[in-house]
């Protein structure tokens, strides 16, 4: 027995020992193209035998499959596979294999709200799209807006940089953001009252994206909600699955220093895992009297319940306070210098601002993903924010004695030494000669908005899926003026006459006696509210609810797919003021308003390397809230009606193994719709018969106004050779205004001032370049180390002044931006780094006028600047700027 045992054992080892000496080896490396990626999967298809790359990107797999093929895979970046023949027990190196950056999906990146999040990948049936991911945009984004890291797409134009921190917008197709969707994980996060979006409050979106995917034109959202110029998705961070985190400092121009911290528990065996990060910003600004200060908080906890049930909470803000820039005449600028801010001063010799904004909005949301069968998904998403804070700006009459200064700045110790010269230091707001008086007011806009959406999906065959959802959202706004420095006065008197019915005056006057004032800045104004009794000017608010279903079906096979997909929504209003209404008629008309949108394309990929594809789409769509309500009154707006949209867009996309290219073409009209823009007054500058004093802020609001946006797009990423990515885009529209519109101008109390019925047939819209082109490269010098650039060229841009027949023509400007990136690695996990990052935009200092708020003509009489009568109001764009930046991952 013991001898048979022994020859058992002997076989054994035999038989071991020979394998082992059979088995082949299949080496190489994997990379960007640039840098290595540790961590990398290779594996021999059909078989368990796999091996994954080391800091250099080397891999080893052993195996005894003779021939076959090699499919090597890394998050982010598209799989490859490669065919290979080895002898028994040779070796075969298949060399350096370089991983294509998935531009345009996302694939793992989303862990949760899959069903929710509508992503150009979730749809085969193409759109056009471009997609960032977290790696750019920490690179890129210094102390910009989220929205720089769209700079380099085609039809996106970014303005209103020149206002400060979290003052920029962009335009997509020459659509305002008004009209272009913004989705946080699923969540519609465009104001309800307009639709507007204020990147101050989201000022912490660059720490917590783990991808931002803008998608031109119809897109792919489910969603019944206002995707006329496009769609743009914000894919945050959810709770990691490994453990591990960073530490990251910035500094810049202008004194501006940024640090975060985050960590990253991993999910445990129990199925939990926390993420946490926090940062804090702060810095002068670029222009004068910018100054600005924030953090952002980001907590997320996952628990998988099993493999059918995952959960994720996520919470964020970004508090913050920053003071403002806004446009202002092209001759203010010759006289004081191109960074010139007349909001600000000096009081006591202590800097001071007279405008300043400041907000803190916490946005929650619980993720549900249940895995019904292998067919059947549903997701659903419930989310709430809390918005607080507001801006502020001069309240009152500046007496004569508080003159502008010989620097153009506010005189605030004149204005101090007035006020404390009046009896009592009771100010009133009613212009009586002998009390002029003024205060620093905050306009306040809190609001509670609570939703949710749901979606199912289901593979009903192969070939065939559909998806139903439900969209439900509820919105409770609060609009008021409060004291926020009382400026050496005791209190502030408003006096002001009642509308009773049919919003005419009642004959009965109120007054308002306010002795508090509230500090401007985003931690007190959460926690804190004054009474109703402390506000003046106005106190009015509205409540908002919404209702949608939507679906969509499609078929697709491997070269060939198709879509239908509607939505049915019903929004509801009802205004409430309680300022400037007798009690029995402060609540208005409750208006309800059906909405509906039904979009349908196909594709068809006819070879290898070419495919087409074709979308159209038609939109019936509510009007805002803001539009809804005449003159800022309880009266309904008889001129508003559902605005209607028609969109068609085809395309034809290459693939290869150097080039990928996209060539767009795009037509959509847009009907019955409303637009408001805003514009400071010169001093003694008269609309219609009421005389303004310089730097009110003037409201224009045109109502009607038809829009006819039509245009190219062409989209590339080549890799020539293997450490050079080369990217660039080519866009050329024509974006026009068609017919009349009534146009109404309205004072910073929402009083109106003129009323006029305007032919604007062949405008050109402004506020967005109609032609734009750009050329990007990375190029890996040693390993880890890559210097990049961007170069962008701007045409056609006309001013912001809403619907006008005869717009100006900015000068065209380009921009070259570049940057350099090192990455060390430091320690025996493949996370553990250090890496260093210096960007240099406006490498040449380009002066450049970015936009024109006013339509003032060149005449014979005018000065002008390159072209542009000096008299108009605008911004010059930022100048040469820099950031470096530190990260420590481990």
């Amino acid at each position: 027995m013991k001898t048979m045992k022994n020859w058992l054992l002997t076989g054994l080892l035999f038989m071991v020992v020979s394998t082992a000496f059979s088995q082949s080896k299949i080496i190489g490396v994997i990379t960007d193209g640039s840098n290595s990626l540790p961590g990398a999967n290779a594996a021999v298809k059909g078989s368990a035998d796999a091996g994954s790359s080391d800091f250099d990107g080397k891999f080893t797999i052993s195996t005894s499959v003779l021939a076959g093929q090699v499919v090597v895979s890394y998050l982010g970046y598209e799989t490859k596979t490669i065919p290979f023949s080895v002898t028994s027990g040779g070796t075969i190196d298949l060399g350096t294999i370089a991983l294509n950056a998935d531009s345009n999906t996302l694939e793992e990146i989303v862990v949760m709200g899959k069903g929710i999040i509508d992503l150009a990948k979730d749809r085969k049936t193409p759109i056009a799209v471009s997609t960032i991911k977290a790696t750019e945009i920490q690179a890129k984004i210094g102390t910009s807006d989220i929205t720089q890291t769209m700079v380099n797409t085609p039809s996106v134009y970014v303005a209103g940089q020149a206002g400060g921190y979290g003052d920029s917008r962009i335009s997509v197709r020459g659509f305002a953001q008004d009209n272009t969707a913004f989705l946080l994980n699923g969540q519609p996060i465009n104001g309800m009252e307009d639709g507007k979006m204020y990147w101050s409050n989201w000022s912490g979106m660059s720490d917590i994206a783990n991808a931002v995917q803008i998608q031109r034109g119809l897109g792919s959202s489910k969603l019944a909600i206002s995707s006329v110029g496009g769609t743009v998705n914000f894919i945050t961070k959810a709770t990691d699955k490994n453990e591990g985190g960073f530490v990251s400092l910035g500094v810049a121009n202008d004194n501006f220093f940024k640090s975060t911290v985050a960590y990253n528990t991993g999910m445990s065996k129990s199925g939990w895992g926390t993420s946490v990060m926090l940062s804090h910003w702060q810095g002068d600004g670029y222009n004068d009297g910018t100054k600005g200060e924030g953090q952002t908080y980001f907590i997320s906890v996952g628990y998988k319940a099993n493999d059918k049930h995952s959960f994720n909470f996520l919470l964020t803000g970004a508090p913050q306070w920053h003071d403002q820039n806004f446009t202002k005449s092209i001759d203010s600028y010759l006289k004081y210098g191109r960074k010139y801010n007349n909001n600000w001063g000096t009081q006591d010799g202590q800097y001071k601002s007279e405008r300043t904004n400041y907000y803190h909005k916490p946005v929650a949301n619980l993720n549900w993903d249940y895995d019904i069968s292998d067919k059947t998904q549903l997701s659903t998403v419930l989310y709430g924010s809390w918005g607080r804070g507001g801006g502020t700006g001069s309240y009152g009459t500046k007496p004569a004695s508080a003159a502008t200064p010989a620097g153009g700045q506010v005189n605030f110790d004149a204005l101090y030494a007035s006020n404390q010269a009046i009896v009592d230091g009771a100010g009133r707001g009613d212009g009586r000669s002998t009390n002029q008086a003024a205060v620093i007011r905050s306009s306040v806009n809190n609001h509670a908005w609570y939703g949710a959406v749901s979606n199912l999906k289901n593979q009903l065959t192969d070939n065939l899926s559909l998806n139903v959802g439900l969209d439900l959202r509820s919105y409770k706004g609060t609009h008021f003026r409060q004291v926020s420095d009382f400026m050496g006065l005791s209190s502030w008197t408003d006096t002001r006459e009642l509308k009773g019915n049919n919003d005419l005056g009642s004959g009965t006057s109120a007054s308002t006696t306010v002795t508090e004032s509230a500090k401007a800045r985003p931690w007190p104004a959460t926690f804190k509210t004054l009474g109703q009794d402390q506000r003046i000017d106005y106190d009015y608010g509205e409540t908002i609810s919404y209702g949608g279903v939507f679906s969509q079906l499609e078929y697709s096979t491997e070269s060939f797919s198709a879509f239908f997909q509607g939505s049915l929504s019903n929004q509801s209003h009802q205004r409430t003021d309680r300022f400037d209404y007798l009690s029995e008629f402060q609540k208005s008309d409750k208006v309800n308003n059906v909405g509906y949108n039904v979009k349908a394309g196909t594709s068809y990929k006819f070879a290898e390397n070419h495919a087409i594809y074709a979308n159209a789409g038609y939109y019936n769509r509510q009007p805002y809230h803001d539009n809804v309500y005449l003159n800022f009154t309880n009266a309904v707006n008889p001129l508003t009606e559902n605005e209607k949209i028609l969109g068609l867009e085809a395309g034809y996309t290459f693939t290869s193994k150097l080039i990928t290219a996209s060539l767009n073409a795009y037509r959509t009209s847009w009907k019955d719709r409303v637009t408001t823009t805003s514009n400071t007054a010169t001093q003694g500058q008269i609309v219609g018969s009421t005389v303004l004093n310089a730097g009110d802020l003037i409201f224009t609001t045109n109502e009607g106004v038809s829009q006819l946006h039509q245009g190219l797009e062409l989209d590339l990423v080549a890799k020539p050779i293997a450490k050079l990515d080369v990217t660039g885009f080519v866009s050329v529209g024509n974006y026009e205004y068609q017919g009349e519109s009534r146009t109404t101008k309205r004072d910073e109390s929402l009083q109106t001032l003129d009323v006029a019925v305007v032919d604007v047939d062949g405008g050109k819209v402004g506020d967005a370049a109609q032609v734009t082109y750009g050329l990007g490269f990375k190029y890996e010098i040693v390993k880890n180390l890559s210097v990049d650039s961007d170069w962008r060229y701007y045409d056609k841009l006309y001013a912001n002044a809403g619907a006008v027949k005869s717009n100006i023509k900015l000068p065209n400007y380009d921009l070259l931006d570049a940057g350099v990136s090192y990455k060390l690695f430091i320690g025996k996990a493949k996370h553990d780094s250090v890496g260093f990052r210096v960007n240099v935009n406006n490498v040449f200092d380009e002066v450049y006028l970015s936009e024109l708020t006013s339509n003032t003509a060149v005449t014979g009489t005018s000065v002008n600047y390159r072209g542009v009568n000096t008299a108009n109001n605008g911004f010059f764009g930022l100048g040469r700027t820099w950031n470096f930046s530190l990260r420590y991952n481990f």
